[in-house]
């Protein structure tokens, strides 16, 4: 009776666990917003985790028997800790994040002005001397504009004759 009792508590632990997990990987979609491929791609290395995870729980504690009162302890971790924690937590700790990378955000665009003006600078700079790829990109096509232009006018001296 305790094995059993012991294995219901870690049945218990594995659902408030897998929970969690979900709760993180919901967090991370809430301060990244991704397209519905990658959301796909993140569930499903999630459910294969977690079928591992309550494989290895069955495995070791059930001798590999799948036990009713097991998958019933997980679903009451589960529900135990959405109804309790999951809705707050995910609240506000996207939000936190949110914030502090918006703080960072800020920090890090306030650090990078002098280089950014000064990037812009040394740009306007080299595609008046023609210099960079801009200024060799222009280059290169008045440049071919020209042998086009000298071909065609040969080509009219050639048909004229």
């Amino acid at each position: 009776m305790a094995g059993e009792n012991e294995f219901l508590l870690h049945a218990l632990l594995m659902g408030i666990f897998i929970t969690f997990l979900y709760d993180l990987l919901r967090i991370f979609r809430r301060v990244v917003p991704h397209n519905g491929f990658f959301v796909s791609m993140e569930d499903l290395a999630f459910w294969v985790y977690c079928g591992g995870e309550v494989f290895l729980l069955m495995y070791h504690e059930g001798n590999g028997s799948l036990r009713w009162f097991a998958v019933l302890g997980a679903v009451l971790g589960m529900l135990l800790y959405r109804k309790l924690v999951s809705r707050l937590f995910v609240k506000y700790t996207s939000l936190l994040l949110c914030k502090v990378l918006r703080v960072v955000g800020r920090i890090l665009e306030f650090l990078s002005r002098p280089f950014r003006r000064a990037c812009k600078r040394s740009a306007a700079m080299a595609a008046r001397a023609g210099c960079g790829i801009r200024g060799r990109y222009r280059r290169g096509m008045r440049d071919f504009k020209n042998r086009l232009t000298r071909s065609l006018k040969e080509l009219k001296m050639v048909v004229k004759k």
